[in-house]
């Protein structure tokens, strides 16, 4: 595995020419850029969604060359805070082009899910997301090993034929 930076990640999502699939597999994250948002959003605040701009611009391109962009989130009930705000705010992501499904951690095997989040890069490029126990992002680590990969397609087809999409599982009635 080679680590990654996050100038590696952005040249790894935009040489993306069919999929790009993101798992989620944590209840709760420490992003930077999230903080000031997600405390407003507690608060009741509204949002402009300015500081997604970046990454819903990145989204926009790639789904507009043809590619897909997909994230499936497995989350725990009850809900924390912070995957609620991620339901509100996976609309921008979905007006963007990226198409975003949710899973209840009960529903999926957990021996099937890695303990980290990853992504899938036209099913030839991995890149491991590495959080500490606080949420922080740790880190990145990207592989072509044929083993991984292949076990990454496989956790990727399951989970995304047993999660439903955002608007579904946020009305509470997933029909899967």
């Amino acid at each position: 595995m080679q680590q990654l930076s996050d100038d590696g990640f952005a040249e790894l999502f935009g040489r993306t020419t069919r999929d790009a699939f993101h798992l989620e597999v944590q209840d709760t994250y420490a992003v930077d850029l999230e903080n000031g948002p997600y405390a407003r959003w507690l608060a009741g605040e509204p949002d402009d969604y300015g500081w997604m701009t970046p990454w819903l611009d990145q989204v926009a391109d790639l789904t507009a060359s043809g590619a897909t962009v997909r994230r499936v989130r497995v989350v725990s009930r009850p809900h924390t805070d912070y995957t609620r705000w991620c339901l509100h705010v996976a609309q921008e992501n979905i007006r963007a082009g990226e198409q975003v499904q949710y899973i209840d951690r009960a529903d999926i095997n957990p021996e099937l899910l890695t303990t980290d989040d990853w992504w899938l890069f036209d099913d030839e490029v991995a890149s491991f997301n590495v959080f500490e126990p606080s949420g922080r992002f740790a880190g990145g680590a990207v592989t072509t090993d044929p083993r991984i990969l292949a076990m990454l397609r496989e956790v990727r087809d399951t989970v995304w034929l047993k999660s439903v999409p955002r608007d579904e599982y946020a009305a509470g009635e997933p029909q899967r």
